[in-house]
């Protein structure tokens, strides 16, 4: 795998994320099947009123009920989920739904109902958070076409509470969508979280951490798979985690047990 490497102050050693530029995020993601944005140029992207709301809405990664579906016995994540479509129309909110992937896609936990609390209204009201659906929708439809979009959304926390925290528990995987979006909210306390992301082809891979809030991560995910490396805490009793928002686009309807 290749990465820019860099030497830091941090307790272990940091890949650089191989960020570009706003009007390079669709050429790149065409190219390579990802393209990664730092937290300045995601400001301009969205609008820096929409960054800031999102900034505001992060106090809400400390209300997220524990996943009560892991199976392999962890108590280390935390989540909501929530679904929604976005088309020519905008936004439009669907009833709570529970989230569901083939097995094919979803190893440890695919063939499975999985019900999360839903998002809070302070979140999908907030317009930072339809003016985030929307530029997404644009920028999926500038890759694929003219298409309605069946949005999921998953903000996360991974935790240390076991000792270790691992962000995906099912390993490389692919999500069976079109295109799945990872913003990094918060790092606090932790090393590891190192963001994996492979050729679904070849051997090509990519490696490298994702530490600005608001930083963001866009997969083809027609293209790519993609994993993230467990965290530990920086230091031996102390609680760290990472937060993310993950949101997925697909065409054609939700992802759900009548799924081709």
């Amino acid at each position: 795998m290749s990465g820019a490497f860099l030497i830091s102050h941090m307790p272990s050693p940091t890949f650089l994320p191989p960020t570009v530029a706003p009007d390079q995020l669709l050429p790149t993601l065409r190219q390579q099947g990802y393209a990664v944005m730092g937290a300045h140029s995601v400001a301009q992207w969205l609008g820096p009123a929409t960054v800031q709301g999102l900034h505001d809405l992060a106090q809400l990664w400390n209300d997220l009920p524990a996943d009560p579906h892991l199976k392999d016995g962890g108590r280390y994540r935390r989540r909501r989920h929530g679904s929604m479509v976005v088309g020519p129309e905008g936004v439009r909110p669907v009833p709570h739904r529970a989230h569901w992937q083939p097995v094919a896609y979803n190893a440890l936990h695919g063939g499975m109902n999985r019900w999360f609390e839903p998002l809070p209204s302070v979140l999908t009201e907030h317009p930072a958070w339809q003016q985030l659906l929307v530029t997404l929708a644009a920028c999926v439809t500038a890759l694929r076409g003219p298409s309605t979009w069946y949005v999921e959304a998953h903000p996360f926390r991974i935790d240390t509470t076991d000792g270790i925290g691992r962000p995906t528990p099912e390993g490389a995987h692919r999500d069976g969508v079109d295109v799945v979006a990872v913003f990094m909210v918060a790092r606090h306390q932790i090393k590891g979280g190192e963001s994996r992301v492979f050729d679904a082809q070849g051997p090509q891979g990519q490696r490298f951490t994702l530490t600005e809030p608001w930083s963001l991560l866009l997969l083809d995910d027609q293209r790519v798979i993609h994993e993230t490396t467990p965290i530990q805490p920086l230091q031996p009793e102390q609680l760290g985690w990472r937060d993310t928002l993950v949101i997925t686009l697909r065409s054609g309807g939700f992802l759900d047990e009548t799924a081709d």
